[in-house]
């Protein structure tokens, strides 16, 4: 098995991986090709098929396990591989778990420290809330320990859910101790309930590509969904109580045009809004920077709005 991650230019291979997605294009000649990238555990790999018609090619298509061959090349400044060859292999042929790129912590550990949280949470409704999902919904707890956080951007790999709201409480847990204006409580139970709508907005791996249910709707409108359930099974849960932990979880995103019905108006809304978006940022350039030494410049990103490199160390 060669892993996408030591893979170098000049390289010929021929090895199986997931198509994790295929689209058609035109050269601007009007020469058809085929855009693939290529998955395996360690990350993603750009492929290009110029002669989708060659008698090297067989017939494939997304989710398909296939065999390619091909040189592999650096095209501005990430590798890329030039296929000559594809065919679809069997089941058998693979192993599934080389093609789920996974988190490198201990998923049970980091499960452990989560659930932790719960134990300092004095309120009882919020702690009920929290158990009712992290303790007792087996499935839910199967879901979320495997689950991504997003389908490319940052914590795209089994067990990113977990890590990204992992960190989004150690965030939280310092706001706490340096601002006192925050309710420790909510704030804690927002940060583990944010995300937890993803279970659903994404599917489970290989696929890692949006549900119905998340195109029409959204992370943020199911997790207040599922929010919702859950309270209605806790007899008294004060309204109040209710509806400020909903509003964390429905303007974690900041902005309406980033998906947030509405803006931060608690002050623990706002803290959780800081740590998700710190988060999810640091996260994506680790795996920007990944695999990549030296401190040439990356070329500009579209989500950063800037040109990007590594620091040089010294």
């Amino acid at each position: 098995m060669r892993y996408i991650n030591g893979l170098h230019e000049g390289e010929t291979i021929r090895n199986v991986y997931l198509c994790k997605s295929k689209r058609s294009a035109e050269t601007r000649n009007g020469k058809p090709y085929d855009n693939v990238l290529l998955q395996d555990k360690t990350g993603i790999l750009d492929g290009k098929v110029w002669d989708p018609n060659s008698q090297g090619i067989a017939d494939y298509d997304e989710k398909d396990f296939i065999e390619v061959y091909g040189e592999i090349i650096s095209y501005n400044g990430n590798l890329q591989m030039n296929i000559k060859q594809i065919r679809k292999v069997d089941e058998g042929e693979y192993e599934p778990a080389d093609y789920m790129p996974t988190t490198e912590k201990s998923v049970d550990g980091m499960y452990e420290e989560l659930t932790a949280y719960i134990r300092q949470i004095s309120n009882p409704y919020l702690k009920q809330l929290l158990e009712y999902f992290f303790v007792n919904d087996s499935e839910f707890i199967k879901r979320f320990k495997g689950h991504s956080a997003a389908k490319t951007v940052h914590h795209g790999f089994a067990g990113g859910l977990l890590e990204h709201t992992l960190s989004v409480l150690h965030m939280c847990e310092y706001f706490a101790r340096a601002y006192s204006i925050l309710n420790r409580d909510l704030l804690f139970a927002a940060a583990m309930c944010h995300d937890i709508g993803k279970t659903r907005e994404l599917s489970a791996f290989p696929d890692n590509d949006y549900t119905d249910e998340g195109q029409l709707i959204g992370h943020i409108v199911i997790g207040v969904e599922m929010l919702g359930d859950a309270l209605r099974s806790i007899p008294d849960f004060p309204e109040k109580l209710a509806n400020e932990l909903k509003h964390c979880v429905i303007a974690h995103h900041g902005e309406l045009e980033y998906g947030s019905p509405k803006k931060p108006a608690l002050a623990e809304a706002l803290a959780l809004n800081l740590a998700d978006n710190a988060d999810a940022k640091m996260q994506t350039l680790t795996e920007i920077f990944k695999g990549k030494t030296g401190t040439d410049w990356l070329g500009y990103n579209k989500l950063f709005e800037s040109n990007l490199r590594r620091t040089s160390g010294e």
